[in-house]
């Protein structure tokens, strides 16, 4: 992977902190809004890594790209270099049923499209996304720097950085906007002494992926079981990417077990419509928790994705989330400049946070009521709520709204969501 070199001084128009997908998007974004002429950069000790044979990420997990990240992608030039790897999420249907139970019957189901010949959701690996977005803003002249940022000071006309990889030298920077895209344990977050309201679920997300025998047909499955969802999400070809939700110190015992006893365990929730199946790849655990920064921006800074907000994955909307506030962000900042105005001023970033943060907060009081509803194991509870999703099956102008909703393409959307360039 090419690195560019840090120079001492060096005057940014912004600066991603965090490679991921929140900050590549972010500064793809950026370039396209702001054009040639701006000095953008993201810095992530990742890139200091060796050139090596696609895809050089390691993530092995898979993200449900709702209809509107996935235009802005197309927006942005990614989608092209992804579409391959990109498999559509045609039907889903959710269940709630107990482990044991003999069957396991539908009580909601979403047809897959927002509009004619539009899935409202694409399953793509992060690694594919992660290798795309990392060789393309490479090409668009973005600086690869591979270092993180260990301190910053904000000033009333830029933000001085500080670079901590030995390789800088001490090397400094300064930008007119500081963007945090360092996930969920954000540095930058705490440097800015922004606090966050949250808490643990005392459950982990058990990530693989599996093989199988017959073809899924594109159709997502979401099984709610009294420990957590266990969500089969379709990949390209005979392959599911699984997300397993169990108490934290069962799923450590879970993936303690021999590969043929966690096989088994494996079968015993995703059934037999699919064939056999076969674990191919290291399943590993994720714990889960929520948690909302208590401001999304700071003096010169804005937080962007996990680094703002953390939720549960039980309606897959973690990334769709992140690149939402990539899209509101981006529109806020290249609007400003357009008129000559400061892209990190209080008003830009004031107005970002306002488009966000209803939005979110909404989203993540939904994932955690959701959550805590399917957990009750009560058979009264689980009464109601199976009347409640039952009410929904039979109301398609409700389930039209629900879907768009978490497609990202409802209400007011930013450009990119909408497909429009900057």
């Amino acid at each position: 992977m090419q690195q560019q070199p840090m120079q001492q001084g060096q005057r940014y128009d912004a600066v991603m902190a965090g490679g991921g997908l929140a900050g590549l998007s972010l500064a793809l974004a950026l370039r396209q809004g702001l054009g040639e002429s701006a000095r953008l950069a993201v810095a992530d000790p990742a890139f200091a890594a060796p050139v090596s044979s696609p895809p050089a990420s390691t993530d092995l997990r898979a993200s449900a790209i709702a209809a509107g990240a996935r235009r802005l992608f197309e927006a942005l030039g990614v989608w092209e270099r992804v579409e391959a790897e990109a498999q559509p999420i045609l039907a889903m249907e959710i269940t709630d049923s107990k482990l044991g139970d003999a069957a396991r019957p539908v009580f909601l189901s979403f047809d897959g499209e927002v509009e004619p010949g539009e899935p409202f959701a694409h399953m793509v690996p992060n690694a594919v996304l992660q290798d795309a977005m990392t060789e393309l803003a490479r090409t668009r002249g973005i600086d690869l720097l591979p270092t993180r940022i260990a301190g910053f000071t904000s000033g009333p006309a830029r933000t001085a950085l500080r670079f901590a990889n030995a390789l800088a030298h001490g090397a400094e920077a300064s930008a007119s906007l500081l963007a945090a895209c360092d996930g969920g344990r954000s540095k930058l977050r705490a440097l800015a002494g922004i606090g966050v309201t949250g808490w643990p679920y005392e459950q982990s997300a058990i990530v693989m992926t599996v093989g199988h025998e017959r073809a899924h047909g594109g159709k997502a499955i979401e099984h709610f079981l009294p420990a957590g969802p266990f969500a089969m999400l379709p990949l390209t070809g005979n392959r599911c990417s699984i997300v397993w939700t169990e108490e934290s110190g069962v799923a450590a015992r879970l993936l303690a077990l021999p590969r043929v006893l966690l096989q088994d365990e494996l079968e015993q929730r995703f059934g037999l419509g699919l064939g056999d199946i076969t674990i191919l790849d290291a399943p590993k655990a994720f714990p889960l928790g929520f948690q909302m920064a208590r401001s999304f921006v700071g003096e010169r800074l804005a937080l962007v994705g996990d680094a703002a907000h953390t939720i549960h994955p039980i309606a897959g909307q973690g990334i769709n989330m992140g690149l939402r506030d990539v899209a509101a962000l981006a529109e806020a900042v290249t609007d400003a400049a357009r008129l000559g105005l400061d892209i990190g001023g209080p008003d830009v970033l004031e107005r970002y946070q306002r488009w966000r943060r209803f939005d979110t907060l909404a989203m993540g009081a939904a994932t955690d009521g959701l959550n805590r509803l399917f957990g009750m194991r009560s058979d009264a509870v689980r009464l109601v709520r199976d009347v409640g999703l039952g009410l929904v099956e039979r109301m398609p102008a409700l389930k039209g709204f629900f879907i768009r909703d978490a497609a990202g393409i409802s209400g007011k959307s930013p450009r990119l969501l909408r497909g429009e360039a900057l």
